[in-house]
């Protein structure tokens, strides 16, 4: 996942060596001295089997195997490892016999769904808070996840809030003018997901268009839900203003964005419970300088200010959304105050250099509580 690879590689003080299940877009997400730094291991024999075993016959996570247990603590000490960092909760709980075994301090990062999705249920969560006890420091990227975890039983003081990072180069912020004809140009890119909250943005999207009928919304993405969005689309007889472009690429990504002059991000947390941290699409729009029109769900509200960066509206709420809109669409001024605002808000906030800064200095800290330990 790209906000995975930009934490790894943007590390100076600590040297990350990644060791993996496989390695794909080599050519997308380089790693430096890959050769030497990079340890592959491919899934365990009879992996299906053994999902099938755990989830449907005993009902409980899958964990690996011993055989794997003694493999990944050989690479941990191979590749002269100090402090180990398990991205996303669920794969925490997948190696909960390899951190059980590991001699080194454990630093575990939740991210979104790994907070919400089966977390509460019996024997997940109590491999959770088994994960919690073998972890010297558990971060998450948002205080609603943060929230979450103390509710799931993690010991308060292991808890730090670790934000994402966000390459302010990458996305510099273009200064944005109201139309004059008054096209103006929505945009949201994510997974076409349930909790992206995609239904309120074509509702909110088809009542902004009554008042602006030059006005149009591009919703970038691949996932389950692209023809029932087409259909809806179509049905609200909005198809000539709509635009499914799908999956874009980093460099179709960024031309979208510049193009955009607001992002819609409502997501909503569905009957699983999943629900987001902080959206990095938000984040990276928000960079740019455009305006969020987004919901008070996970984390959003710690990167929008209501009313300064963009608005916020309750889950689902698409009337109250294109209101939001509409009182700024005439007022070029707020406009040009809330776009400013979005991107100073990342700034201070968001900023990679200053995230990694955070993040090795837990590395130091986990580290010095293990060598405490050992003196105890």
């Amino acid at each position: 996942m790209q906000h995975v690879h930009r934490q790894i590689v943007s590390l100076s003080r600590w040297k990350p060596v990644v060791i993996t299940q496989k390695r794909e877009n080599a050519d997308r997400f380089p790693f430096p001295q890959e050769h030497r730094r990079v340890a592959v291991l491919p899934p365990p024999r009879w992996k299906n089997l053994r999902r099938f075993w755990f989830r449907q016959v005993r009902r409980v996570p899958v964990v690996i195997p011993h055989s794997r247990v003694r493999r990944l603590l050989h690479e941990v000490m191979r590749l002269e490892g100090e402090v180990v960092h398990v991205f996303f909760g669920h794969i925490a709980v997948q190696l909960l016999p390899f951190l059980q075994a590991c001699p080194r301090p454990v630093v575990v990062s939740f991210h979104g769904a790994d907070v919400g999705v089966d977390a509460g249920h019996g024997p997940w969560r109590e491999a959770l808070r088994e994960v919690f006890r073998c972890s010297t420091l558990v971060l998450a990227r948002s205080e609603s996840l943060l929230e979450g975890l103390r509710e799931l039983g993690c010991p308060p003081e292991k808890l730090r809030l670790q934000r994402t990072g966000i390459p302010l180069d990458a996305w510099p912020f273009a200064p944005r003018t109201p139309p004059a004809d008054g096209a103006w140009h929505f945009v949201q890119a994510c997974r076409l997901v349930p909790k992206k909250g995609l239904w309120t943005t074509l509702r909110a999207f088809g009542e902004i268009a009554k008042s602006w009928p030059r006005a149009r919304l591009t919703l970038a993405g691949g996932g389950p839900l692209l023809a029932e969005l087409q259909a809806s689309a179509t049905a609200a007889g909005l198809a000539d203003r709509v635009a499914f472009p799908g999956f874009l690429d980093q460099s179709g990504l960024r031309d979208l964005i510049h193009s955009g002059h607001f992002f819609f991000h409502p997501s909503e947390t569905p009957a699983d419970g999943n629900r987001e941290g902080v959206p990095n699409a938000l984040l990276e729009a928000m960079a740019s300088g455009m305006p969020a029109l987004a919901t008070r769900h996970g984390g959003i509200p710690e990167a929008v200010t209501h009313g300064v960066s963009g608005f916020l509206v309750e889950e689902g709420d698409a009337a109250a959304l294109a209101q939001a809109a509409l009182k700024v669409l005439p007022d070029p001024a707020r406009y040009s105050a809330l776009a400013r605002a979005a991107r100073e808000e990342v700034e201070a906030k968001f900023e990679r250099a200053r995230q990694t800064e955070i993040l090795e200095g837990f590395y130091d800290e986990a580290l010095e509580l293990a060598r405490a330990r050992l003196f105890l």
